[in-house]
């Protein structure tokens, strides 16, 4: 029989106590060891479970000593959860079978939520080469193939504090299948009640700034490794390419949004520039009054270009495409949402700007959030500050979003186009285009981003995050895979 030297995190000590009585059921664990933190020495364990001190949890140092700890074992078994755990009847027999089957590095499971007294299926989602987000959600009881976290803890050279875990994480998969079973196999507690939308911005968190350089760190490590790392040379933009008929187009897709519409609209026409502009408003079958409101306010002002395509199956992603081949686009096109609005009337006048004096095919710039009302809410300015200029577009491939407003040199996007879909087509342009050009940065407030109830990710159930985290991470190891070619072939260059 397969032995499992089990590893979890001090806790209080009815919840200690429950979750060590599940693992002592089970016939497979060889051992029980508690990681003990400098605050919590003081702890009492039961008779036959060991005490691992350790700096931090998911540092270096942790995953080092769970190597060392685990020299009699097949298996190792990570809890990484404070919260009491129950396990499924024969659970750890079936994830080792699974190990033993597959030959994977690490096997982890679909789980059940224990929310708000609630019992949830919590689904995960299988790993791919792209899924290089830190934030990955494995569900908190990981089994891994001894053999395969002493190889990677052997090649492991940098003593990370906070990302010791991930830096495992990659390493194994460089040489193993990570691998998920799609069973419900433990139930853990859910303590983050809120809703999608409130979480997607904690990477952003200034207070996790210090977590955020670690993760990058351990990222770009894991990219040269495999070859997916890009070196910050960058193809120079040429901005005489063709004729357009003005320098720039807002581009605004909208369905059924009649209460936000106009404000959007307004703060494009309040703009002053000192080139021409229009603004292209792609109305993708609106039926709630969208409608009347654009052919009153195209009445008002020639620049607004509204256009409703003979096609059903648009997503974001196909308004974009509409509008950008559209004659009427400028040279740039630059990105409003339908609920947003310019922060003020000199925007479109700074993004034109950045493309010059960055010689760059794609600028970004930040916005702020806000409330229906446009009060600012928490967390307040959105920048992405962690860009670099240098290593940017490879913590990119890390990250799930790259920030707004967006634009584009229409040349350059024409060329990649956008993928006709209503989620992560705006992420899956960013690093398309930051492989081979740079991306500008503005950092301070363009737009204004209102968080309502009718926001597309206000409140997603897990189906559907799971659905737009897994296309994102497909989108991501497309974009490894092009990359890793482009590093080979010019890696085969004569001169190189």
């Amino acid at each position: 029989m397969s032995k499992i030297a089990c590893f979890l995190p001090v806790a209080e000590k009815a919840d200690l106590k429950q979750t060590i009585n599940e693992l002592k059921a089970s016939d497979e664990v060889s051992e029980i060891n508690v990681m003990i933190t400098p605050e919590n020495r003081e702890v009492v364990l039961p008779d036959g479970v060991k005490s691992i001190e350790i700096p931090a949890l998911n540092s270096t140092a942790m995953v080092g000593e769970i190597a060392g700890h685990s020299n009699n074992a097949d298996f190792i078994l990570l809890y990484t959860k404070s919260l009491p755990l129950k396990i499924g009847d024969f659970s750890l027999a079936r994830m080792v079978q699974a190990a033993e089957y597959t030959r994977a590095g690490m096997v982890y499971s679909d789980y059940y939520a224990l929310k708000e007294g609630k019992m949830i299926n919590h689904p995960v989602i299988d790993y791919q080469d792209g899924s290089l987000r830190d934030d990955f959600n494995f569900g908190s009881l990981l089994l891994f193939s001894a053999p395969a976290v002493k190889e990677a803890v052997g090649r492991m050279n940098e003593d990370f504090r906070f990302a010791g875990l991930y830096d495992l994480r990659l390493k194994i998969s460089q040489n193993h299948k990570l691998f998920r079973l799609p069973e419900f196999l433990y139930t853990e507690m859910e303590t983050d009640t809120r809703r999608s939308g409130e979480k997607i911005f904690d990477y952003v968190d200034p207070k996790n700034r210090e977590v955020q350089v670690e993760m990058e760190k351990a990222c770009t490590l894991h990219l040269k490794e495999i070859g997916g790392y890009l070196e910050p040379r960058f193809e120079a933009v040429k901005f005489e390419e063709a004729d357009f008929p003005v320098e720039a187009s807002v581009i605004i897709p909208v369905r059924n949004r009649a209460k936000t519409i106009e404000d959007a609209v307004r703060s494009v026409f309040r703009q002053k520039a000192a080139f021409s502009f229009n603004l292209i408003i792609v109305d993708n079958h609106s039926d709630d009054g969208t409608t009347d409101i654009l052919k009153k306010l195209s009445g008002e002002d020639a620049r607004l270009l509204h256009l409703i395509p003979e096609s059903k199956d648009l997503g974001i992603g196909g308004c974009w495409n509409m509008a950008i081949m559209h004659e009427s686009c400028g040279k740039f096109a630059i990105q409003l949402d339908s609920d947003d609005l310019y922060a003020d009337d000199k925007v479109i006048q700074t993004i034109v700007d950045a493309f010059y004096e960055q010689n760059c095919a794609m600028v970004i710039g930040s916005y702020q959030m806000v409330n229906f009302k446009l009060e600012e809410i928490p967390p307040g300015l959105i920048d992405h500050k962690e860009w670099t200029p240098e290593n940017g577009r490879n913590n990119a491939l890390r990250i799930n979003g790259l920030g707004a407003p967006r634009a584009f040199y229409t040349p350059v996007l024409r060329k990649i186009k956008v993928p006709n879909v209503s989620y992560g087509e705006d992420y899956a342009v960013g690093l398309a285009v930051s492989r081979d050009y740079q991306i500008g940065r503005i950092y301070k407030t363009l737009y204004l981003c209102r968080r309502w109830e009718d926001n597309s990710d206000a409140s997603l159930d897990i189906v559907k995050m799971n659905n737009h985290n897994f296309y994102k991470d497909r989108v991501r190891t497309m974009e490894l895979w092009a990359r890793i070619e482009k590093t080979k072939n010019e890696h085969d260059q004569p001169n190189n």
